[in-house]
């Protein structure tokens, strides 16, 4: 079929077959345009393109009664995920006016383009949903300049089964019957048995990008959409082929008209972003040049160790490095010193990278320490618990700071190695506690895929208050008020067979307009060099109460962690005060592991809030800037059926760093996770101040990760 078609395209002058880039034409970010699936494509049809690695894309498409909300996530440089909101009008189905529906795809690129040959990829379309979408295809995609004509152009063909197989079919090649979509079908459990089989049919395409803004498509679909035209009325269709024209608005806004089916006219909405690339540069204040000292030759007095037998000496240089750090956004712990060896403990209030912290550090100590101190040695301490210990000498920092290969040089000749709970004989900042620290700011909470109602938003106000009496411990509590939103209009009551942990949201968002969501007192240190450890008590989140202990065991130089939580908690009433009558021991026991390159895995193993027993798995993506997006699933002994809707559960989570809309550094994050749908299997309890995410940044393959932050 792609032969076929790259036949016609050479026939109408475009002779020279070349895998150049869109930047190679046009000076536009290399990306490819996005189907009504807001995956790489055409129309309906996909392509075999891949995004930019890591990229983020968020796809709005709408036509005959179709419309679908697509978020895409290009994990690695060859495997991208998406998850899908898609409404159809009119579709009656389950008993609803208009059918919703949640899915997954993924989709590998199996080869990538060259000169001669075309990109390939296979994917998975829907394939742990309820199945109104599900289809697997396997796709090639080549580009060609346009010789007489002006731009490029992209020349696509392949094989669709499912879904993608149900108009022109040329046979089934490994296989059939395919099961049916079902009506009733709760989705959430992938149809490995259906996957290639069944009949298969070709679809092709063709992408012509005029110039830097323009550029019109025309696809064959192999979709008959039998459910919208035969279960229900919801558009006619007269014809396999679409055609369309887009318009890149902005460098990440592209948006397109189309003709579809014969019968139709549909609009594409693509937004695509690069956590690599935020719209505002972060821009840290210019560190100050290193202080260098004066030669041992031209000022033998200035090497002198006298000093360190004066009364006071440690103490007065941590006054004077006090403020020094805290213009940097740094604040002194505790300082041990020696005639030729300085330890630094501090606290990083600003940087989301703790290498930009150690390097700031590094600088006030060349400033405020006397020419005889020639090691430095420097903790990050996160919430009493001291992450590692970065040792450097002074000269390899006066020698190697304009240094062209002044990041791996400095590298080779540090050491990173575990932090010591304590330090014994140090001067330590009596002005650290008590600390009492309080903030009020609005609040929005979402509740995702109601089918009466996809989205709905509680905001209002909220207060929260942290007191810190001394090392280790916060008593911090939020106290939330709703001014407006509709969560609780919700007549989804709960439906579930399992204990109602969770299910009874919309009962606790119609409790009080005013709730204390947590209030609790919390305990935590370091037993050992690798040791971490935490007691919390309390109203721990909105829907339960009780007592939660953890201890993680984390080396500074390993990649496995491993962790034990065990919680004795009880559910909070309605109301938020008081407490229900259900009660429960649940824990888990935590493999944490770092792949390398920003990839994280988490394995938890225990008992859920339910009662069941089972495990969750998250894979994870984190880049330099703390952009962090992943997905997790959880499998417990409670059936399919018990679950309910969704069979088990599942979702995404996204952390952004705030730094990356302000442009200027910030430890701040704003988080979500959006499940297709919230039931009571495999619900967690929520716990302030889990322990690994606390530590793991100051470690080793954190550091060596970003390590030219300590010359930022």
């Amino acid at each position: 079929m792609i032969l076929a078609i790259a036949g016609l395209v050479t026939a109408a002058g475009v002779t020279r077959a070349t895998p150049a880039s869109i930047e190679d034409v046009f000076n536009v970010p290399d990306r490819p345009s996005l189907n009504f699936y807001g995956t790489p494509g055409l129309m309906d049809m996909p392509s075999a393109e891949v995004m930019p690695d890591g990229q983020i894309a968020i796809g709005v498409s709408s036509f005959g009664g179709n419309t679908r909300t697509t978020l895409s996530f290009q994990a690695t440089p060859r495997l991208s995920a998406s998850f899908r909101y898609t409404t159809i009008k009119d579709l009656n189905l389950r008993g609803f006016e208009d059918f919703r529906d949640r899915s997954f795809d993924l989709r590998y690129l199996i080869n990538k383009e060259s000169r001669i040959w075309p990109a390939v990829s296979v994917g998975l379309q829907d394939f742990a949903g309820t199945g109104i979408y599900s289809g697997e295809y396997i796709v090639a995609t080549k580009n060609f300049s346009g010789g007489r004509l002006p731009g490029k152009i992209k020349v696509t063909g392949g094989l669709g089964w499912g879904r993608l197989g149900s108009s022109g079919a040329i046979g089934s090649p490994f296989g059939g019957p395919r099961p049916p979509f079902e009506e009733g079908s709760t989705g959430g459990e992938p149809s490995v048995d259906q996957w290639f089989r069944g009949p298969a049919a070709p679809f092709a395409g063709i992408e012509w990008q005029i110039n830097e803004k323009w550029g019109v498509k025309a696809e064959y679909s192999s979709d008959a959409y039998e459910q919208e035209t035969q279960i229900g009325n919801v558009f006619t269709r007269k014809s396999r082929f679409n055609f369309g024209a887009e318009y890149q608005y902005t460098d990440r806004i592209r948006i397109g008209a189309y003709y579809m089916y014969g019968s139709e006219f549909g609009v594409n909405f693509q937004f695509q972003a690069s956590p690599i690339r935020p719209p505002t540069p972060v821009r840290a204040t210019p560190a100050r040049p290193l202080q260098l000292r004066p030669s041992r030759a031209s000022n033998p007095a200035a090497w002198g160790t006298d000093w360190i037998t004066e009364p006071g000496a440690p103490a007065g240089l941590a006054e004077a490095m006090k403020p020094r750090l805290e213009a940097e956004g740094l604040e002194l712990e505790a300082l041990q010193v020696t005639a030729a060896r300085a330890e630094l403990r501090l606290r990083n209030h600003r940087y989301a990278t703790t290498t930009l912290a150690i390097g700031r550090a590094a600088r006030v100590m060349a400033r405020s320490l006397p020419a005889s101190v020639e090691t430095f040695r420097i903790v990050i301490v996160e919430n009493n618990l001291p992450q590692s210990t970065v040792t450097m000498r002074r000269s390899d920092l006066e020698a190697l700071e304009f240094d062209p290969q002044a990041s791996d040089a400095l590298l080779a000749v540090s050491g990173i190695t575990a932090a010591s709970p304590d330090l014994p004989g140090a001067v330590r900042n009596d002005d650290l506690y008590p600390d009492f620290a309080w903030s009020i700011g609005p609040y929005v909470s979402q509740s995702y895929f109601d089918p009466d109602e996809p989205l709905r938003v509680d905001a209002g106000v909220k207060a929260t208050a942290t007191f810190k009496p001394g090392p280790g411990w916060e008593i911090g509590g939020t106290v939330r008020h709703r001014l407006f939103g509709n969560i609780s209009d919700s007549d989804r009551l709960s439906n579930s067979v399992l204990p109602r942990v969770r299910t009874d949201s919309v009962l606790y968002s119609r409790g009080s307009d005013t709730v204390l969501a947590n209030l609790y007192v919390a305990k935590q240190w370091k037993p050992g060099n690798d040791v971490y450890a935490r007691v919390t008590a309390g109203y721990l989140e909105r829907m339960f109460g009780g007592v939660s202990g953890e201890v993680l065991w984390k080396p500074v130089a390993s990649r496995l962690a491993l962790g034990v939580e065990a919680n004795y908690v009880k559910q909070r009433d309605f109301s938020g005060l008081g407490f229900q009558d259900y009660s429960i021991a649940t824990g888990h026991a935590s493999a944490y592991y770092e792949f390398g390159n920003g990839y994280h895995g988490q394995l938890d193993v225990g008992r859920y809030l339910a009662g069941d027993v089972g495990a969750t798995l998250t894979l994870s993506r984190e880049f330099a800037n703390g952009w962090k997006v992943g997905g997790f699933f959880t499998l417990t002994d409670v059936s399919a059926e018990e679950f309910g809707e969704g069979s088990f559960d599942k979702g995404i989570n996204v952390t952004i760093p705030v730094s990356w809309f302000l442009g200027t550094p910030s430890k701040r994050s704003v988080s979500t996770t959006i499940r297709p749908i919230q039931r009571d299997g495999g619900a967690r309890l929520s716990v302030p101040g889990r322990l690994y995410e606390q530590v793991r940044g100051g470690h080793l393959n954190a550091l060596e990760d970003n390590w030219s932050g300590v010359w930022q």
